[in-house]
């Protein structure tokens, strides 16, 4: 009977584990992400350039400002 008990509390401390490591690694990577985004400025006028836009610093503030308000969301 102590060997079920045993197992049984095992496995719940498994699954509690596994799901408390699952939201602190989402937690750390959405907190990382907000302070170091993918994509800066400078990318941003880059990649403009390259698609033969010619980046004004409005636009590419419009185009920051729906990036990080899409982030915002998630």
């Amino acid at each position: 009977m102590s060997t079920i008990w045993v197992v049984l509390i095992a496995i719940v401390a498994l699954i509690a584990g596994v799901a408390l490591g699952f939201f602190l690694a989402r937690k750390y990577m959405m907190d990382y992400l907000k302070k170091n985004p993918p994509i800066n400025e400078q990318m941003l006028r880059t990649l403009m350039m390259q698609m033969g836009q010619k980046p004004s610093q409005k636009k590419i503030n419009q185009m920051m400002r729906s990036m990080n308000d899409q982030m915002d969301k998630k």
